[in-house]
């Protein structure tokens, strides 16, 4: 049975009004949910690809390399002193280095593009901290970061971004979680003392032996 033209123009027109609800409403929002993760993230490396760190604050310069050996711990001081490292503060800093991102701005990194001459105005022309990364394939990254913004809930930071054409930069709002992972002393970037080596005390102490009174 020959279908009427209309009839035949209105079945197109549904199954192309369906190809374009399934291609931008639902192949759209994966792919869009995925470019908003690519621009949540900092930096695109992950922990495993870190051979070594440079930590320089106003205080200390702090240099750290992934242990060769695969037993624990699994990061190395190499100066100002040589020793072990504390794994657990050290794994605190890459995690916002790997992980870290905005949640501001529906989630996505905020930046504000800023001539290079301004960056003063958010520290980063002296920054509290500046965090250098290079990577088993010798790429090397950097995190500047600055001061904190006017309601205190991001530091103000630039990455090792090129300037671009216009000859700007982009300045970043990133976790003020870095301040604290960063600035602290040596002794809290040094492997804490192990006590269970150090000899117990006996659980049970031996009883004076009773004198005998007559």
């Amino acid at each position: 049975m020959k279908l009427p033209r209309t009839t035949l123009i209105l079945i197109l027109l549904a199954l192309g009004l369906g190809g374009f609800v399934y291609f931008y409403e639902i192949r759209g929002a994966t792919v869009r949910e995925e470019n908003k993760e690519q621009k949540q993230q900092i930096f695109s490396f992950a922990a495993d690809d870190v051979q070594s760190l440079t930590v320089k604050t106003k205080k200390l310069t702090l240099n750290l390399e992934r242990n060769p050996e695969s037993s624990n711990p699994k990061w190395l001081i190499k100066s100002p002193v040589s020793g072990l490292a504390n794994d657990a503060i050290v794994s605190y800093l890459m995690d916002l280095l790997v992980e870290g991102k905005s949640d501001a701005y529906g989630g996505k990194l905020r930046t504000l593009s800023t001539p290079a001459k301004e960056l003063g105005e958010f520290a980063l022309d002296q920054p509290q901290a500046t965090i250098n990364i290079t990577l088993k394939n010798q790429q090397n990254h950097q995190l500047i970061l600055g001061k904190l913004n006017f309601n205190g809930r991001f530091l103000y930071a630039q990455t090792d971004s090129a300037a671009k054409p216009d000859g700007n930069i982009d300045v970043l709002l990133v976790s003020p979680d870095f301040a604290n992972a960063v600035n602290r002393e040596l002794s809290e970037w040094k492997q804490p003392v192990d006590n269970l080596n150090a000899t117990p005390l006996p659980s049970i102490l031996p009883l004076p032996t009773p004198t005998n009174s007559k």
